[in-house]
């Protein structure tokens, strides 16, 4: 049972949702709790991969942890536990494709909350037997992300220029980014996302797949 409510009612309120609370502009929102929570759940996640895969290096091991530990990974894991629909947040206040990412933010932030509580082991055990009893590690070991560096050494293989060209567009009080990817000056295919990396990854595989090529 928790013992301090106010930390898991803080985790699950967002920005837009939050109150001043100090003359130097801080809230009582989730965004503190968020970074501890993402702390936390990369120790935890860094555990388990190092001895889940004894024999496979730092570099194996660190892009594992990016994919488990993604925004969209988290958002989806969020969805599927049912906290979006605990989540307080100003829908007029945030565009579309924000609403979208907060979940899991609020994931991370409920996770620091856990860690306040009740320390370090039962946020450990929280995140092993009532998170990640939801997500396929081996599947997700099997999906490919890094579309941008398969484009990338394709080009240099063959002597093409990739380019990815940016632009900021508002998206209510946030922002989003478009990407543009141009292979020899020629646009190929674009994709929006409130990250950038998230973007041109997007607009890397889109890329791909007009190329119709696995490489």
């Amino acid at each position: 049972m928790p013992s301090n409510i106010h930390c898991y009612m803080q985790a699950l309120r967002h920005h837009s949702a939050s109150a001043q609370i100090h003359k130097n502009g801080s809230r009582d929102s989730n965004e503190r709790l968020e970074f501890l929570g993402d702390a936390v759940l990369s120790s935890v996640v860094a555990e388990l991969l190092f001895k889940r895969y004894p024999v496979q290096d730092e570099g194996f091991l660190t892009e594992m942890r990016s994919k488990l530990v993604s925004r969209e990974s988290l958002n989806a894991l969020a969805m599927k536990i049912g906290l979006n629909e605990l989540v307080q947040y100003d829908k007029r206040a945030l565009g579309t494709q924000l609403r979208n990412t907060i979940f899991g933010n609020a994931l991370e932030a409920f996770i620091g909350a856990v860690y306040l509580d009740k320390g370090y082991e039962t946020a450990q055990r929280f995140i092993l037997t009532r998170l990640f009893i939801h997500i396929d590690i081996d599947k997700i070991q099997q999906t490919e992300t890094n579309f941008k560096g398969r484009l990338m050494e394709w080009s240099q293989r063959n002597g093409n220029l990739v380019e990815f060209e940016a632009e900021e567009l508002p998206d209510g009080k946030s922002k989003i980014y478009r990407v543009q990817v141009l292979i020899d000056k020629v646009p190929m295919a674009s994709a929006e996302n409130h990250s950038k990396k998230k973007a041109e990854q997007m607009a890397a595989e889109k890329t791909l797949e007009a190329m119709h090529t696995n490489v």
